[in-house]
């Protein structure tokens, strides 16, 4: 009897590690040792049995409309939305309170390297509060412009948000830029100054900033240090007191919103749902309102913050379902689910992101190809703002020219591939998405359209063939201390910006807002502006469509053969010492050949730019001792007939390590 009651138990255990897609290590594998192990130690308490125990499947239900609040923390990068989120988890016993607890929702590599969230992540917390249990669904989002399609995703399974601001370093860019992403999203603003700890730290002035900024009272402001856990509680309860609870209806047919999606090879997608009306449980049958497709719910249940099945969900709870999708194209982000003959109308969904940068990305060996294929499909689903288009190049074989949001997003999507999926890859220039205006009817019915996108420099089409050119253009918002302006101004009339707005914040910090063209700033500003104002300047900017301008598509030549990969597309302005920085880097990375070559950078026919790689000589005048000099110059004119010769049938093919060293350094401007 007790050999059966300990194998059930431990029966029991393994189920519950096999739910959370890990194995224990060392399991026994007979059915008679787990009932040795329990009867050597029939009550040890060690964490499987905790595991086991958070296992139990919470009835949902307990929870009424009116005492669930969504929310998410939104704030500049480093003011502590992660740190905030951990203490939240700790007060409603989500997590054991250990000094571990770092980053707890931060679960890739690249967050934890970086000390970034790149991540959006869900838990979904029970706080008691005046003898009622409330359901406190929690979204920590990322702070980097490059990740703001995460945060407006995430505003739209929320009623709430926290706008978390540094005591210390006050309101920033992209504090600014979050608060107008929630004020267009309607939602209720409660402004928590953060790290009141800190020797320098100033919540007056930083409340005084935000009431002048945002328009909200300072009275409404917390104050707190989530790294000690100072007046935490407080955020909690004005939580359950000002965010409205969800407008939904239960008694109506299911309507729920995937708002995020992960792929697990063993489970297939595991999609994040926000309910809007109805309920759903394990069994139910379902359908996609994109693909059409029906399917069987396997499981669904809450992230606390790790998966924890449960018998349904209801309308205005968030959660994760898992549906048998086995295709990473099927669980498409901003799709609505409905229970299958029973079709509701399709919730908005998202805007679809919109790529600032596209690089081409090909894979170091062509055998990898499919590897990577499957590897790009995987993390597309994950991070749906990534634009994928097949792509070949003569150099580098078939690969693909993806769109990205920026410069670290486009960092963080390469190093995820390395990390998650062990796909080594060469990336090339990042470059910005130009327009082009057909000039003639010709040409128009040939391309469909009178104004083409050209998301490849090496597709550029001819002066000949346009009227004007147009290039992207971004509305930039710098905010720094108000030493730094003057060097701040004379940067951005180096990059081509126009001056828009000029605003003091307080008396010692100034928000500038300049128009920008999204290529001047896509590669090196950020670093050139943080170095300039000794690191306190912060950016963020956003799109503001296209403008006239005067570009040139400058191909680079080797022995008068243009390299189709580092064809570049310049303003008319910069063609010259762009040229030259190019032509210097590949003299440098080019590997000398028995003959001569010349590497020109050429717009058009005219040749703007050349660098010389020297030919290997042998001295044919070693044999020489004194003598006549006729002999000397014959040996010598008969050795340079030969070059020229070698130089006409000679081909210089551009090695891959040469290609990244150039397309990795960008040119200095």
């Amino acid at each position: 009897m007790w050999a059966l009651a300990s194998r059930g138990r431990w029966h029991g255990r393994a189920l519950a590690v096999r739910a959370t897609g890990t194995a224990l290590q060392g399991l026994p594998g007979s059915s008679l040792a787990p009932t040795r192990h329990a009867a050597a130690q029939p009550w040890a308490p060690d964490r499987r049995c905790c595991s086991a125990a958070r296992k139990e499947k919470i009835d949902m239900c307990r929870f009424p409309v009116e005492n669930i609040r969504n929310f998410s923390i939104i704030a500049h990068v480093d003011h502590g939305k992660s740190t905030l989120a951990d203490r939240l988890l700790e007060l409603t016993g989500a997590i054991d309170k250990t000094k571990n607890n770092k980053q707890v929702l931060d679960k890739l590599q690249v967050e934890r390297e970086r000390g970034i969230t790149v991540k959006a992540q869900t838990a979904s917390l029970f706080y008691n509060c005046d003898g009622k249990q409330y359901l406190l669904n929690l979204i920590d989002t990322p702070g980097h412009v490059d990740f703001s399609y995460e945060v407006s995703r995430s505003l739209s399974a929320c009623q709430g948000v926290l706008l978390v601001v540094d005591a210390n370093e006050g309101i920033q860019a992209q504090t600014v830029a979050n608060f107008f992403l929630a004020f267009e999203a309607q939602l209720y603003v409660i402004p928590v100054i953060n790290k009141i700890d800190l020797k320098n730290a100033d919540p007056e002035r930083v409340g005084k900033q935000i009431e002048k900024v945002f328009d909200i009272p300072r009275a409404e402001c917390i104050k707190i240090s989530a790294k000690l856990g100072t007046n935490v509680e407080s955020v909690l309860q004005a939580v359950i007191q000002r965010i409205p609870p969800p407008k939904v209806h239960r008694k109506n047919p299911l309507r729920a919103l995937v708002f995020d999606s992960t792929f697990d090879q063993y489970r297939g997608v595991i999609a994040n749902v926000a309910l809007f009306d109805g309920v759903i449980s394990k069994g139910d049958k379902i359908a996609s309102a994109h693909t059409q497709k029906t399917y069987e719910v396997n499981e669904v249940g809450i992230l606390n913050p790790n998966e924890q099945p449960t018998h349904k969900l209801y309308a205005g709870q968030v959660g994760y379902l898992i549906a048998g999708m086995k295709d990473v194209t099927e669980a498409q982000i901003g799709d609505t689910l409905y229970l299958h003959k029973q079709p509701v109308e399709p919730l908005p969904g998202f805007k679809s992101a919109k790529p600032m940068v596209f690089a081409g990305m090909y894979p170091v060996d062509q055998s990898e190809y499919n590897n990577l294929k499957s590897a790009i499909e995987k993390l597309t689903l994950n991070d749906s703002s990534v634009t994928v288009h097949r792509d070949s190049s003569l150099a580098l074989g078939a690969g693909w020219r993806l769109g990205f949001l920026g410069l670290l997003h486009m960092e963080v999507f390469n190093q995820r591939l390395e990390q998650e999926h062990n796909a080594s890859v060469i990336l090339t220039t990042p470059t910005v998405p130009y327009k082009a205006v057909l000039s003639s009817a010709k040409l128009i019915k040939e391309y469909r359209e009178k104004e083409i996108t050209v998301i490849n420099p090496a597709q550029f089409p001819d002066k000949s063939k346009v009227t004007e050119y147009l290039e992207p253009v971004v509305l930039g918002t710098i905010i720094t201390p108000d030493e730094y302006t003057g060097k701040i101004m004379m940067l951005c009339q180096a990059r081509r910006a126009i001056q828009k707005d000029m605003m003091f914040i307080d008396q010692n910090r100034v928000m500038l807002k300049y128009l920008f063209p999204l290529n001047e700033i896509v590669v090196d500003f950020y670093d050139s502006l943080k170095s300039l104002s000794s690191g306190y300047a912060s950016f963020d900017y956003e799109d503001a469509g296209y403008q006239t301008a005067e570009l040139v598509k400058m191909d680079i030549l080797l022995n008068g053969n243009a390299v189709e990969e580092l064809v570049t597309v310049v303003h008319k302005d910069k063609a010259h010492s762009v040229g030259k920085a190019i032509c210097e880097r590949l003299r440098d990375s080019l590997p000398r050949q028995l003959f001569e070559i010349a590497i020109q950078a050429a717009i058009g026919s005219k040749i703007i730019a050349r660098e010389t790689v020297k030919a290997y000589r042998k001295n044919v005048l070693a044999k020489c001792y004194g003598g006549d000099i006729t002999r000397k110059m014959k040996l010598l004119k008969r050795q340079a007939e030969g070059k020229k010769k070698l130089r006409k049938v000679g081909n210089v093919e551009v090695p891959k390590d040469a290609f990244i060293k150039v397309l990795k350094t960008q040119p200095d401007k």
